[in-house]
């Protein structure tokens, strides 16, 4: 079985994640298939390791023996893994693609850790999430980075970073709004099929409030549009230009006092952004490199 460490590797999701559906979906494989890989665990060791609870998953002081003795050779492949790496030397460039907030505001500034990360060239291209899909699923990028789970088969999902929405103006509106305060405001929208406004949506019929009926007075496809438009609109104005983007998008803006963001009163908009790869290249290291680096981020 040690030679078959994939089954160890799916024992050690299957505890991190204390759930069965839970490590299929970061595994990228069926609950059954997961089940099964366990079941044969046991029946080597003939002993049972897992006990499934209603609350979660247990351990038996076997199951115990056995995840310290995983974590030990999960640590020294990872350490192989970096010296294969070294020694293959492969000169490549490693190509990613990210939906338009990820790959403007938010992942530039880990492309030096990515790099150094696998020691070779890599370059991001940007576009919409179904587009980089595209290219993933063509083989024109190694890695996708999206904001709209838009699932398709042949491809592992991640679940990567919390991303929250704001609505934001360029001039001071109150930190916290009710629903009712948002038809004071002139609105800049995202097109309607954006996954942004989507979610701005589903938050506003929560509260009983239709954006259909806010005074919208443009409507854009580029969150750097948006942030341009908002910015550079009529300050002190008895109704304040806003509209709603990722925190990401507007940090600097918002950090330097340029603009001023708001919540809507106990409501959140958030998100899950996705690292996105082909199933087939899974136990790729370079792959698997820039993952675990990317999963180490907390934005």
């Amino acid at each position: 079985m040690l030679k078959d460490f994939a089954k160890l590797h799916t024992f050690l999701t299957v505890i991190k994640e204390k759930s069965f559906s839970k490590a299929s979906s970061k595994l990228g494989i069926s609950q059954p298939a997961v089940t099964q890989q366990i079941k044969f665990i046991e029946e080597y060791l003939d002993t049972k390791i897992v006990d499934r609870k209603k609350n979660g998953i247990r351990l038996t002081k076997e199951g115990e023996d056995l995840y310290r003795i995983a974590q030990k050779l999960e640590k020294a492949i990872g350490a192989s893994e970096k010296e294969l790496l070294k020694i293959i030397n492969k000169e490549f460039t490693f190509i990613m693609g990210a939906s338009f907030s990820i790959g403007n505001y938010l992942l530039p500034s880990y492309l030096g850790g990515i790099k150094s990360k696998i020691d070779n060239e890599v370059h991001l291209n940007v576009s919409l999430s179904k587009e980089v899909l595209d290219d993933l699923q063509d083989k024109k990028i190694d890695m996708a980075l999206i904001e709209s789970p838009i699932f398709r088969d042949g491809i592992i999902y991640r679940e990567w970073i919390e991303d929250e929405m704001v609505i934001f103006s360029n001039q001071p509106i109150p930190k916290q709004v009710k629903g009712e305060y948002l038809f004071n405001f002139d609105w800049i929208c995202r097109e309607p099929e954006s996954h942004t406004r989507r979610l701005a949506a589903e938050v506003f019929e929560e509260i009983n409030v239709a954006c259909n009926d806010f005074n919208v007075i443009g409507v854009l496809s580029s969150p750097t549009a948006i942030k341009e438009t908002v910015m550079h609109s009529p300050k002190d104005a008895a109704r304040p230009v806003v509209s709603i983007m990722s925190r990401h998008v507007i940090a600097d803006e918002v950090a330097s006092g340029r603009l001023f963001e708001a919540r809507i009163k106990n409501h959140k908009i958030v998100r899950k952004l996705y690292i996105a790869y082909l199933k087939e290249r899974k136990h790729d290291a370079f792959v698997d490199n820039v993952v675990n680096y990317l999963l180490t981020i907390k934005a």
